[in-house]
């Protein structure tokens, strides 16, 4: 089983930021700062959620699939053969499609930044064949959550619920434009929750929805709504394997969190903490144990600190190497997405706990983040 190093965060914090004192200077928090209310982002319907019974799914649909939209994106991409050499045209225009949901009734949408990343021009299209002009408000690459705003009034909205409730076996349906077929329904269950490995790509930050409701291509950023006729995700992604598929979903809460950031700053908001961790194994802990006298661990799983970036807030809260990470504001983590999820809930400039066990001992250390760096 191949293991996977990975970075808390990526990136160096000026060595100016190396103490904790003039961080918390420069961030403000010497003096007390105003309460600052989130953004509103959706639009709650007064009707009470459906009560589960006979043709549920039908009735959750009629009620979420008014405000399900088509996002069709026109990437104008350039073409340096054609330029140089007049080998066609110097830029080719690139069509893509997925799918979305509205959330306010005044055009706020929500839908996956994959589907919008790049997009020179954005279409939006509703259930009853009215269209519109995308604005991207701003996208996530490490969640996948974008927002869309399109100029409109008195728009059919989705009820968001709440997906820190979902348990496996609930009901879950699927509403999108699979390979351009409009207002398609799967349905199927939900097969687990706080997938923290579903996605192979590194710096997982979200806790996936896994589910047995086919989706396919263009389902992108549609989506997931339980029996009572509330959005509780947002399909994304998808793995193949023989005989079938498995599908997941950003859970609506994250996707709100993050959107609410998007509406405020345009971007969203990672908290950094510059470690570098590795899953633990009895037998990396026998290896370790026996190659290198400096680093003693126990022979058990966990999560075990591999570096740690000089200057970072880990460095400063004397977070050392070979650590163990054992909970991250209370909450007990397992492997190294784990940590990440944990880390990414967290706000910047606010001080986070983290639980380690170093050389058989418990400690307690707080850690100031701060922002992730970000490239260009």
């Amino acid at each position: 089983m191949q293991r996977s190093l990975r970075w808390i965060g990526i990136g160096l914090i000026s060595t100016t930021l190396s103490s904790c004192g003039v961080l918390r200077s420069q961030l403000g928090l010497d003096s007390e700062q105003p309460v600052k209310t989130p953004p509103l982002v959706s639009d709650q319907p007064r009707t009470a959620p459906l009560q589960p019974g006979e043709n549920v799914i039908v009735k959750a649909v009629d009620r979420v699939g008014p405000a399900v939209v088509r996002i069709d994106v026109v990437k104008e991409i350039n073409n340096p053969l054609g330029r140089m050499f007049g080998l066609g045209p110097a830029t080719q225009r690139q069509q893509g499609q997925g799918s979305g949901f509205i959330t306010r009734s005044n055009g706020l949408i929500f839908t996956n930044e994959h589907v919008v990343r790049g997009a020179d021009k954005v279409a939006v299209t509703l259930p009853d064949g009215r269209s519109f002009t995308g604005k991207v408000l701003g996208g996530d690459k490490l969640t996948d959550v974008a927002v869309v705003k399109v100029v409109a009034e008195k728009l059919p909205v989705a009820s968001l619920g709440d997906s820190n409730q979902l348990r496996p076996g609930e009901w879950a349906i699927a509403i999108g434009n699979p390979f351009g077929l409009n207002n398609t329904v799967t349905a199927g269950i939900i097969s687990a929750v706080g997938r923290t490995e579903a996605n192979n790509g590194g710096g997982q930050r979200v806790p996936y929805i896994q589910t047995d409701a086919a989706v396919n291509p263009g389902n992108s950023g549609g989506p997931l709504i339980n029996a009572a006729g509330q959005v509780i995700g947002m399909n994304t992604f998808i793995r193949a394997a023989p005989g079938g598929g498995l599908s997941f979903a950003i859970p609506i809460n994250s996707a709100k969190r993050i959107a609410q950031q998007i509406v405020s700053t345009g971007q969203a908001s990672h908290p950094y903490l510059g470690v570098r961790l590795r899953d633990l194994t009895p037998q990396l802990a026998r290896e370790i144990n026996a190659t290198n006298p400096q680093c003693k661990v126990p022979e058990a799983n966990g999560v075990l600190v591999v570096d740690v970036e000089a200057d970072s807030p880990a460095a400063a809260a004397e977070i050392q190497q070979c650590d163990l990470i054992r909970q991250v504001n209370g909450r007990n983590v397992r492997n190294p997405s784990e940590v990440q999820i944990a880390v990414d809930q967290g706000t910047v400039g606010e001080p986070m706990d983290i639980t380690l066990e170093r050389e058989g001992e418990e400690l307690s250390v707080e850690v100031l983040p701060i922002e992730i760096p970000r490239n260009g």
